[in-house]
């Protein structure tokens, strides 16, 4: 069972987005939380380090390098460490700065908003009774706020990510947590988010091994290959889960279907997506119509460059 999944920091340039552990040396603040101000690391060996030591004292590491054939002393500053942490902030201020524009921006608005909504839905939506105010939410209702804010985990990153919080404290008071506040929840969705998200790139890599080119020359999948390899790969689905994902994500919901996934009636999303997908699917229409992302800006505009790059030839 996995205790607790942390972001590693980067350092330098984002790209390769992570650098391998035995490039690295440095020092970590237990426990470890995923505050990036807790950690420091260098780069002491440019082939790798092939071993390690500390002296009797701790205060000087050594580290053998490879085919470089060099070796090298490191003092160990701890009190500069500690200056990080705290210069870092304290309790959630570390972690607001690692969301997008911070604990002032929409970002963070949305997140709350979500939470409180997740709130409403585990006393029920449609109650007329007094409602019990709580700063937490069950852990049933991890799922749908990570998913609400664009991060789409697997059912085994869900599992790890429920097991992380209710056994957080299993071993000192030996129940299990049932509830998590926001502040657990930020630290959560900030340390099992993927590093860089979905990128348009990414997308079109996996429609150049899946797809087809058409008539026009367009890179394509076909509607009945999509929906047999989201059954087949991966994690199976079942027809219905896909049905009420898929239309969930076209804004479409067949039957009434209410806000809680249980009121979810599968009659006529066979017609609906059949209405909605086209029957050849570009990585555009699958990222901007299906799941409802934003296409890159700088994407747009170096698509509009080159058509007036195009008309400026043809003028002239």
């Amino acid at each position: 069972m996995q205790r607790c999944s942390c972001v590693q920091p980067f350092r330098g340039t984002p790209s390769p987005p992570r650098l391998p552990l035995s490039l690295q040396v440095g020092l970590q603040i237990l426990p470890v939380d995923g505050n990036p101000h807790k950690s420091a690391a260098f780069i002491c060996h440019p082939d790798g380090v092939s071993d390690l030591a500390t002296s009797y004292d701790g205060r000087y590491i050594f580290t053998a390098g490879g085919n470089d054939c060099t070796l090298m002393k490191w003092e160990v500053n701890l009190n500069a460490l500690d200056a990080a942490a705290s210069l870092g902030g304290e309790d959630l201020i570390p972690f607001y700065d690692l969301l997008d524009g911070g604990r002032e921006g929409e970002f963070f608005r949305e997140l709350e908003d979500y939470f409180y909504y997740a709130q409403l839905r585990s006393h029920g939506i449609d109650t007329l009774e007094t409602r019990q105010v709580s700063t937490h939410i069950p852990l049933e209702e991890i799922p749908s706020v990570m998913r609400a804010m664009g991060f789409y985990p697997s059912e085994e990153k869900i599992e790890d990510m429920i097991n992380e919080v209710k056994f957080s404290k299993y071993v000192d008071t030996g129940e299990q947590v049932t509830k998590i506040n926001l502040g657990d929840f930020i630290k959560l969705y900030i340390n099992h988010r993927p590093a860089f998200g979905l990128s348009m790139k990414r997308i079109q890599s996996a429609f150049q091994v899946l797809g087809y080119d058409n008539e026009n020359g367009d890179k394509v999948i076909d509607r009945g290959d999509l929906l047999l390899l989201l059954q087949c790969r991966g994690e199976h689905m079942t027809e219905d889960e896909l049905a009420q994902c898929l239309t969930t994500l076209l804004g479409k919901r067949p039957g009434g279907g209410g806000s809680d996934p249980d009121t979810y009636d599968p009659s006529g999303a066979a017609a609906l997506i059949e209405e909605e997908i086209p029957a050849e699917i570009t990585a555009e229409i699958f990222t901007a119509d299906i799941l409802g992302l934003p296409i890159a800006e700088p994407e747009k505009r170096a698509v509009k460059r080159a058509e007036s790059l195009l008309y400026e030839d043809t003028g002239a």
